[in-house]
């Protein structure tokens, strides 16, 4: 076999591939005896008869058809591997030339993964920040408990601040269009915890359960969807019912009636536990996350453009689904942002590269360091897993080798950052 490379960018390139008659006659009689299975040679069992007498027997049309599928693949891999090529999309081949069984010169176009040149990973700086959690943070949680554990008694009476509504809602444009995501039903409203866009909570203060209302908002130009910046809408509400809400005092009965604790004060020596892990954790994935940055920064890679439309892709049908999940469109969801598909695809390649880059830096350290997984550290990351669900299917889907190859490939990732943080802190 002969192959002629030209590599037409760093993550381009074009193999010229020609058979030899060693590879066309194993090939040809490998398809013969695929064949043989399926053609009737007068005399022999079937399977059993010479490939040469099949080859008299076969349709030559689809003898040369699957001849030419083995070929391409089986001289294809060859080539990956003699060129020590790792590929980054599915090839694009053309058949050059074809003269049955004895000669075959195809061109296979692929992107591929090119040289990486890493940064000294033994040497990168970092700092893991100290955490700490204040009084604050502690009461916001003891305020939320409270909250979940107030008793809630319908109130026939004007609505006023602290009290819960059960709500209708819907907006409208000046053209009086309905705007996506500006409706609900049957939601809950605590009147100035402010979690709506601002005044919406105070045209509810007064009403009671029956009443309907009319208003305009406009939405702060600051507001986190940039279609609705700035944006006038006209909400019409109706109010289901009006809650009154009593919060228990906060006191050790509360505590002991939230879980198994004697006194407040055990309470939120608790709460101050669980968030300072909490904390804890996030301040760890920070600080892996500065290292691999540092890393990415101080490397060199040529990122494969098929790699990064692959992974755009499959975060968009991600996106679709659980848009899927709320109620709305791909097409409304779209109108929202004010982008068009292609606008909303371009706007994650810059984010979609750095994680291909980081993901491609990552495993070349890997092999740099001889990282690798066992099988048991793979099943007992499964198990792991199942003992989280209680659903039976989750738990089977599991073991699905496709999720158990991304189970595989999250433990490398793990391993190979546990890495470099040593590096980091050994120093």
């Amino acid at each position: 076999m002969k192959v002629t490379r030209t590599d037409k960018s760093p993550t381009q390139v074009v193999l010229v591939i020609s058979a030899d008659q060693f590879d066309l006659t194993t090939i040809k009689d490998h398809t013969l005896t695929h064949f043989a299975d399926k053609v009737n040679v007068p005399g022999f069992r079937s399977g059993t008869a010479p490939a040469a007498l099949v080859e008299k027997y076969v349709n030559h049309n689809a003898l040369a058809d699957e001849f030419i599928e083995h070929a391409l693949n089986q001289l294809y891999g060859k080539a990956i591997d003699q060129e020590k090529l790792r590929p980054a999309s599915k090839p694009e081949v053309k058949v050059k030339k074809f003269i049955p069984y004895t000669e075959l010169e195809f061109e296979a176009e692929l992107e591929v993964i090119g040289p990486i040149k890493l940064g000294d990973y033994k040497k990168i700086k970092a700092a893991k920040k100290p955490v700490d959690i204040s009084a604050k943070e502690v009461e916001d949680v003891v305020k939320s408990l409270q909250s979940r554990a107030a008793e809630r008694k319908a109130v026939d009476r004007a609505a006023k601040v602290g009290d819960e509504l059960i709500i209708d809602f819907k907006g409208k444009g000046k053209d009086g269009m309905p705007i996506p995501n500006t409706a609900g039903k049957d939601i809950d409203v605590i009147l100035g915890s402010y979690k709506f866009v601002p005044g919406f909570e105070d045209n509810l203060v007064g009403l009671k359960a029956g009443d309907q209302k009319e208003f305009e908002i406009t939405f702060p130009k600051d507001y986190g969807v940039k279609t609705m910046q700035s944006k006038p809408v006209t909400f019409s509400v109706e109010v289901k019912k009006v809650n009154e809400v009593n919060e228990p005092a906060t006191d050790d009965a509360f505590a002991a009636k939230i879980g198994s604790f004697k006194t407040l004060a055990e309470l939120k020596a608790d709460i101050k536990k669980q968030l300072l892990t909490e904390k804890q954790q996030q301040a760890d994935r920070d600080y892996e996350n500065e290292i691999v940055n540092s890393l990415i920064d101080k490397s060199e890679v040529t990122v494969p453009k098929a790699m990064v439309d692959e992974q755009i892709a499959a975060a968009e049908e991600q996106e679709k689904r659980n848009l899927m999940a709320r109620g709305q469109t791909w097409g409304e969801h779209l109108a929202e942002e004010g982008v068009s598909e292609e606008q909303h695809r371009e706007r994650q390649r810059p984010d979609t590269e750095r994680r291909v880059k980081g993901g491609l830096i990552l495993s070349e350290v890997a092999e740099q360091e001889d990282v690798a997984i066992t099988q048991e550290e793979l099943q007992l990351r499964i198990q792991r897993l199942k003992s989280q669900y209680q659903d039976e299917k989750m738990q089977a889907e599991l073991d699905n080798p496709d999720n158990q190859r991304q189970i595989a490939a999250q433990l490398m990732t793990e391993k190979t950052v546990a890495k470099l943080v040593d590096y980091v802190t050994s120093q």
